[in-house]
């Protein structure tokens, strides 16, 4: 239970919202500070004066005032009138994020939403009723007009939702939650369309994976400086200490944790002619600790955002004022998604470059393409191509989305962050880096096949074992993919992660 009022949302609490179904609670806290928001713009409409979106037109339209009558229906309209994303459905797990932070944002008095709004929401998703968001369509300011107003869609029983994995309409979902639709009143639609809640959900969930694949990639490059019997020295800490870069020092202390103890690397301490390891070997801590550095400045923008208000109009029940602005406007998310995407990138790039070496006899003194019989079979040659074309994909989606703008709204909403686009693309990219990932694991176990009898580490020799429990060793050619797949699989569950837990709160993030 995550009860709404009673502190801050945190990453864990994002990260179980995207696990699976999360139920929330309203404390009296946020209750009250909900019904005083209301009772507010209810006292304000009173005095005639014009309040935006309330009793005037959006937009370009703000001039347009409307008439006591219509209020209701301006609130309607608008919702149905900006659910017009396209595109895939989002992610149930995506959904339950952003309904968790919409109601979290709703809930702390600056809105004019109803209690019966927040209770509906919260109803959604504590029976995880999910509406059909598509996944195209918002600019990142204004808020993430349409797929919220998709989602709003179905407070007042229209649009469509999931419920127990079946797609119905919103009237059936609202049914199935036992509820009514809501009879939206002034500045509802608004306080729902309005805010960064979806490219928020869509950054938070790609920095969640990242940094799971972070740790996964630690491992992995630990496994391979092994597998080409490489050296642990430059992840001694008198060379961190001279450049304390958090990030670094970090992913230095794990590199020498992991490779503790190993039999392999005692063998050629002495005597080894190689006097230092290519960079993604010996680079590893500081190319590491750099992703890792901004994977925590993102999380710290991305965990204010979660606790912030972002609609507009904001009201302020202590003087009774309603002020606009512009806290809609998702540049931090923007950013923090880039920098996520960036992170990414590298760390996919620096994994197959270790890829490379491991396949090259001239680096890591192995068999050609790490095959018994080479000519005969392949073995590892094509996996580092498709490791290739996945990091070359992910270079061409980390360019910055922040850059981008363009005006919308009849120029009116003239500069935008395209925050959305920025969040959304950051699946695809840690999903091609599982697999990145997945294939240097592969090749690392295959190294330290050709090691035997000598041993690596006990956290290496378990990681090892975990790989030969989905994936054989390869004496002779194979398919590859089903191997490929399920190291991945086990990289996005974070079956490796607990090798190197806990990045982000080690760096203070969380």
């Amino acid at each position: 239970m995550i009860r709404i009022g009673e502190g801050p949302l945190t990453l864990d609490h994002v990260s179980q919202a995207l696990a699976g179904p999360v139920t929330v609670e309203l404390t009296g806290k946020a209750r009250a500070a909900i019904t005083r928001s209301a009772e507010t713009v209810t006292r304000l409409l009173a005095t005639g004066d014009a309040i935006y979106g309330v009793n005037t037109g959006f937009g370009k339209l703000a001039k347009q005032r409307i008439a006591p009558a219509d209020l209701s229906a301006l609130q309607i309209n608008i919702v149905r009138s900006h659910a017009a994303g396209v595109g895939a459905p989002l992610e149930p797990s995506i959904v339950r994020a952003i309904l968790l932070l919409k109601i979290n944002a709703l809930s702390q008095g600056a809105s004019g939403i109803s209690l019966q709004a927040m209770d509906t929401l919260a109803g959604l998703l504590n029976q995880d009723i999910l509406p059909v968001i598509p996944g195209q369509g918002s600019v990142g300011a204004s808020g993430d007009l349409a797929p919220l107003a998709h989602l709003s869609l179905v407070l007042i029983g229209e649009g469509e939702a999931f419920v127990k994995g079946k797609r119905v309409s919103g009237a059936e979902a609202l049914k199935a939650a036992g509820v009514s639709p809501v009879p939206l009143g002034p500045k509802e639609g608004l306080a729902l369309l309005n805010g960064t809640q979806v490219s928020t959900a869509l950054a938070l969930n790609g920095l969640i994976a990242a940094e799971r694949n972070a740790a996964a990639a630690i491992l992995a490059g630990a496994l391979s400086v092994d597998a080409v019997m490489g050296s642990d020295t430059p992840f001694d800490p008198r060379i961190h200490s001279l450049r304390p870069h958090p990030g670094q020092q970090l992913a230095a202390g794990h590199y020498r944790r992991l490779m503790q103890g190993s039999a392999i690397r005692a063998s050629h301490v002495t005597g080894d002619e190689r006097v230092q390891d290519p960079y993604s070997f010996r680079c590893q801590p500081q190319v590491m600790g750099a992703c890792l550095d901004l994977l925590g400045n993102a999380a710290k923008t991305l965990v204010i955002e979660a606790n912030g208000v972002s609609d507009n109009p904001l009201v302020f029940v202590e003087d009774g004022a309603v002020l606009s602005g512009g806290n809609f406007h998702a540049e931090p998310v923007a950013f923090a998604a880039d920098i996520i995407a960036m992170a990414v990138a590298e760390i996919g790039s620096i994994s197959e470059r270790r890829i490379a070496a491991l396949i090259d006899p001239t680096i890591s003194l192995l068999p050609p393409f790490l095959i018994r019989n080479p000519g005969l079979n392949s073995g590892f040659m094509i996996p580092q191509c498709t490791a290739a074309a996945l990091m070359s994909e992910n270079k061409q989606l980390a360019h910055p989305a922040s850059v981008d703008s363009v005006p919308t709204s009849a120029n009116q909403e003239d500069h935008v962050s395209m925050a959305t686009h920025g969040g959304r693309r950051l699946a695809l990219m840690n999903a091609n880096l599982a697999r990145i990932i997945a294939i240097e694991l592969l090749a690392a176990a295959e190294g330290i096949d050709f090691r035997r009898p000598l041993t690596s580490s006990k956290p290496l020799e378990e990681t090892y074992a975990l790989i030969r429990g989905k994936a054989a060793a390869r004496d002779i050619d194979r398919e590859f993919a089903t191997d490929i797949e399920s190291v991945a699989g086990m990289v996005e569950a974070g079956t490796f992660a607990r090798f190197a837990p806990g990045l982000l709160k080690e760096l203070g993030a969380a």
